[in-house]
């Protein structure tokens, strides 16, 4: 047995999730490689696996209750963070994790190889090529939680969207001004997380179109 399986299993109950050992295992999987391959690669400034447990896979497990069903792009995926962790949990959902960095999309893309994953696939593009627009066409959902700003994700979310798609922002302390900024087009809730052992703010902003 993993030696952070239990920690796992707690933090993920504590999240309100049911993940079954299958699921926990992946997800233990995923952070194995991730370590392995950050030593050679620089893919995240967390090195120490416990920390990773909490600060990747708890963090991001935190809004997997309160994301919107259907197909689901993860822009600026870095090392996978959320999009490989709602990938795992989720398997009858279609993920594209995309990011310009090619060694985190090698890492990726290997990664989907070697568990012969089906329902995810690893893109290296900027969010903003024409082209990329056009191959990926539409998602119901997108992620994220590495943009600098609210407004800068909404813009490079827009041409992914359809008028029924959800933009969800992964969050630490509310960023008020960036929320107030929004245009007047744009319904906001804020949800407040609580990610076991992490004494941060945590909020997942999730932005919807008015309609009419």
């Amino acid at each position: 047995m993993h030696l952070f399986f239990h920690e796992l299993k707690r933090g993920s109950q504590a999240l309100g999730l049911s993940l079954s050992d299958d699921t926990l295992n992946l997800l233990l999987k995923y952070q194995d490689a991730l370590v392995l391959w950050n030593k050679a690669y620089n893919l995240t400034a967390i090195r120490d696996p416990k920390d990773m447990l909490i600060r990747h896979l708890l963090d991001s497990l935190s809004i997997l209750n309160h994301l919107p069903s259907g197909r689901l792009l993860d822009i600026g995926t870095g090392g996978g963070m959320p999009g490989m962790m709602i990938a795992l949990c989720q398997p009858e959902r279609e993920c594209v994790l995309l990011d310009s960095n090619g060694k985190k999309i090698r890492f990726l893309k290997q990664f989907i190889a070697d568990l012969k994953l089906k329902n995810v696939v690893a893109v290296q593009t900027r969010v903003e090529d024409v082209d990329a627009i056009e191959d990926l066409g539409q998602f119901d959902v997108m992620t994220s939680r590495a943009f600098a700003s609210l407004s800068d994700f909404v813009v490079a979310s827009q041409p992914y969207m359809h008028e029924h798609s959800a933009i969800c922002a992964m969050k630490g302390v509310v960023p008020t001004n960036e929320v107030s900024a929004l245009d007047s087009e744009w319904d906001t809730t804020i949800i407040p997380l609580i990610v076991p052992r992490l004494d941060e703010q945590r909020h997942l902003l999730v932005l919807k179109k008015k309609l009419g």
